[in-house]
């Protein structure tokens, strides 16, 4: 049976949420697991998190258990299998992919139901004590690639470059030093295709690639440099925050939600001019930002304890509308109809088809 997606006018405290689709007679509950349990992206994790607390609290079942694994980490744990072992959602900030899709086929995920939770924005930040820097996507190119444009067109040579200022005068002569997301991370994903793509192709001959030679074209833009200058940090943002405080010449890459729970202590620099801001990503003015999601297994709605409360809970006007508590902890919410379209496969429990099927 269906949930109600919403309380009443004055009880957003409190889920109401009764799943009244009881579901310990199955044999999967009898198997051991009484509880949600949810894997994926570091940067939906406080979001995940919130709503799984709000939902142990409001309703008869137990508080889903929320890992946070990155998107890539998620998603394959995720498409593992269908059952207890296996994870119920997993949490993304980028779409899932054709090939990921695939491999949950093989090992017999289908049905999968894609919820877009909101948008995000990725900021480069450092210490509130440190520089205030205006970064253009091609400096922030120049400064992060392995191999960047040379003197004769057409030709890639090992990046040179040790201080902003070295990519760029009007930036600090300080060192370059950003830290940022491991390639399991779905915020490496989207910072390499919207930042670092997007000034890769401000350099024409590379820009002509992208039809002539796609491979080479995305491997050129992609690449993170090795050399030092780029430091995988893990998926604890949070850790990522404290090492800047400690190294106030330092950048770090993450998503809005923790600059904005973590304003006391740093600042996000311009990037090509605009401040990263809850209205300038919401109005997509703000160059680097991107949708969020995640993905639940409808083979274990009703079976799992609460999965469908879970679910429901995550996409009602309390949490993730323009008022809701999501938004208080910087997720920017989708317009008012997209809302209701993305709530309405929820309830139905539509499944993922991908483009062309």
């Amino acid at each position: 049976m269906l949930l109600q997606a919403c309380g009443k006018a004055g009880n957003d405290n409190e889920i109401n949420v009764k799943d009244t689709a009881k579901p310990a007679t199955s044999a999967l509950a009898q198997s051991g697991r009484d509880y949600v349990y949810i894997v994926g992206s570091s940067t939906v994790y406080p979001f995940a998190t919130v709503v799984a607390e709000r939902f142990g609290r409001g309703s008869e079942f137990k508080t889903p258990k929320v890992e946070s694994t990155g998107s890539g980490g998620g998603l394959k744990l995720f498409c593992s299998g269908v059952g207890v072992d296996h994870p119920d959602v997993a949490n993304s900030s980028r779409a899932i992919k054709s090939s990921e899709v695939e491999t949950c086929a093989k090992n017999g995920v289908t049905d999968i139901v894609e919820v877009k939770i909101g948008y995000d924005g990725i900021v480069i930040a450092n210490a509130i004590g440190g520089p205030a820097v205006d970064l253009s996507r091609a400096d922030i190119y120049m400064a992060l690639a392995k191999e960047v444009p040379g003197k004769v067109e057409g030709e890639l040579i090992e990046n040179p470059y040790k201080t902003w200022a070295d990519v760029n005068p009007a930036l600090p002569a300080t060192k370059i030093e950003v830290l940022g997301p491991p390639p399991t991370s779905g915020t490496r994903d989207a910072f390499v295709e919207l930042a670092m793509e997007g000034g890769c192709k401000s350099v024409p001959w590379i820009k002509a690639l992208k039809s002539s030679d796609k491979n080479r074209y995305k491997a050129v833009c992609h690449t993170i440099r090795e050399d030092g200058a780029f430091v995988e940090a893990g998926e604890n943002d949070n850790l990522i925050v404290q090492k800047l405080e400690a190294n106030p010449t330092a950048f770090g890459i993450f998503g809005f939600s923790f600059l904005d729970q973590n304003l006391e202590k740093v600042k996000g620099a311009k990037v090509d001019g605009v401040t990263p801001t809850f209205d300038a990503i919401a109005d997509g003015e703000y160059p680097v930002s991107r949708p969020l999601y995640f993905y639940a297994k409808k083979a274990h709605v009703d079976v799992i304890p609460g999965v469908r409360g879970y679910l429901r809970e995550f996409t009602s006007e309390r949490a993730w509308g323009e008022e809701g508590y999501l938004s208080d902890r910087g997720l920017i919410p989708m317009p008012d109809e997209e809302r209701t379209e993305v709530a309405a496969n929820v309830r139905d429990l539509t499944p993922l088809t991908l483009a062309g099927e």
